[in-house]
């Protein structure tokens, strides 16, 4: 890949075009019990398990929906082969390069060819990680494949560990955001998170294929003096994650504030879309701050114009608690833990509008901003029954993503969930079955329409996040 890559997303469920990720590797297999929390995992993983039985069909998926001349009649040969895991991993020769499904690691690798960049990215990782001089040597003797994958990995070419891993690098959406044809680049909460936050900067800086896009690559500044700022006053530094950004339309974005995306930084990423004409309304929307929720994306995603999926807490029922039942009146949402929306608008920013729930905000999105006239379907967590629709949004039944309008992958431990789809009138099917359709030639990805593409989920939903946020769309079709 030489060229320059168009760049431009307008909405949450257009005709996905190009997106990057990152293939899970060795690091998730060294997230230890006592630190799985330091770096923002719930448990401990099974690696190979994410990879052969469950990463694997996420790129297989994304291959035949967006680049299908690098899969498609190939699948036997690739998983015959004596080798079949290169396919799948970044520092193989036989690595699928795909320019549509884009593989972070490889881009790293890509802009490490640059011996200046090389010794400038090394010096930045091993002053993060406080590495000895003769460590930083070493990495400076490595090849650009090798210095990536330890990059990512924390593993040096003697399989020793000279660093943490960034285990969260498989959640590509938190790194940035593209926003109509600008990259908005995170400021991560998490130490956990620092490493990945400077490789993805040299990466969009840097790589080649965003050189037309250097001029439209936003980073947010912290607020004055905010390293005075004593730890309990965290909220007014500015921390941002993709997980908590959404593109609505040309004209609307979405913020969340969250667990790891602060008021500051929500504040000033309104005053930045308004200053730079990229957006003529934000909507801002407070969700509390619970290890449950972490991101908006955990809470609701698109499906269609008119079709959104999202936790039954933040719906008009739960907000009035009309006709409540006796067990739904004693789990009453508290107080503190109520959602606030306020929307934002470029010509009248001291006259916001509020929103009462959440369900209340997506039909005004999809009437307001999506032009759609008939009823908006909201399908909820769990089909909205105790408690499988809290145990299913802790398994990201919320985070779906769309491959184009009304097909979406989720992850099929999600039972109570896939039920609602099914009712609302969606076909629901297993990766391996759909696989073997689209490789036979039974089935045509132009045919396939309102569709839940159930995808295995023992491993990797314990990762917390689902394939929202292994997903950063660069491109996608207009609406």
């Amino acid at each position: 890949m030489n060229s320059t890559l168009q760049v431009s997303v307008t909405s949450e469920v257009g005709t996905l075009k190009r997106l990057l990720v990152h293939s899970p590797d060795s690091g998730l297999g060294k997230v230890v019990p006592s630190k799985a929390q330091d770096w923002l995992f719930e448990d401990i993983v099974h690696l190979e398990t994410i990879r052969k039985c469950e990463y694997d069909y996420y790129t297989k998926i994304l291959l035949y929906f967006l680049d299908a001349d690098k899969i498609k009649g190939k699948l036997p040969a690739i998983d015959a082969a004596e080798n079949k895991r290169a396919f799948y991993k970044p520092e193989n020769d036989g690595f699928h390069k795909s320019d549509k499904v884009i593989e972070l690691q490889w881009l790293l690798a890509d802009i490490l060819e640059d011996a200046n960049l090389k010794a400038e990215l090394v010096a930045s990782v091993c002053a993060i990680e406080g590495c000895t001089y003769l460590t930083k040597d070493e990495l400076c003797s490595y090849s650009s494949k090798e210095l990536a994958k330890t990059f990512v990995s924390g593993t040096s070419v003697k399989k020793e560990l000279l660093f943490a891993p960034i285990p969260n690098f498989i959640f590509t959406r938190d790194i940035g955001i593209t926003i109509n044809n600008y990259v908005l680049l995170n400021k991560p909460a998490k130490k956990a998170r620092t490493r990945e936050a400077l490789l993805a900067k040299y990466i969009f800086f840097k790589h080649p294929l965003f050189a037309d896009y250097k001029n439209n690559i936003i980073e947010l500044s912290d607020s004055q003096h905010s390293f005075l700022l004593p730890k309990e006053e965290d909220e007014k530094k500015v921390t941002l994650e993709g997980g908590d950004i959404m593109v609505i339309s040309k004209k609307h974005l979405l913020v969340g504030v969250s667990e790891r995306t602060t008021l500051e930084a929500a504040v000033k990423i309104t005053n930045t879309m308004f200053d730079m004409n990229i957006v003529e309304k934000v909507t801002i929307i407070k969700i509390p701050k619970k290890r449950d929720y972490m991101h908006i994306d955990t809470v609701f995603t698109q499906v269609k114009r008119d079709v959104w999926v999202m936790l039954g807490n933040f719906s008009r029922k739960a907000i009035k608690q009309e006709d409540a039942s006796d067990i739904e009146r004693l789990l009453e949402v508290k107080k503190e833990e109520k959602i606030k929306i306020m929307q934002f608008h470029k010509n009248a920013p001291d006259a916001p509008v509020h929103f009462e729930s959440l369900e209340d905000l997506l039909i005004d999105i999809s009437k307001t901003d999506l032009n759609c006239s008939g009823e908006v379907k909201i399908i909820f967590s769990g089909n909205n029954e105790f408690p499988y629709s809290a145990r299913e949004q802790w398994t990201d039944s919320c985070n779906l993503l769309a491959l184009k309008e009304g097909v979406v992958l989720g992850y099929d431990r999600n039972d109570k969930t896939t039920e609602a789809f099914a009712q609302n009138g969606f076909n629901v099917i297993h990766v391996k079955e759909l696989i073997a359709q689209l490789e036979s030639g039974s089935t045509q990805v132009e045919a396939i329409t309102d569709t839940l593409i159930l995808m295995p989920s023992a491993e990797l939903s314990r990762a917390r996040g689902g394939f929202h946020c292994m997903s950063m769309p660069l491109l996608r079709d207009e609406l």
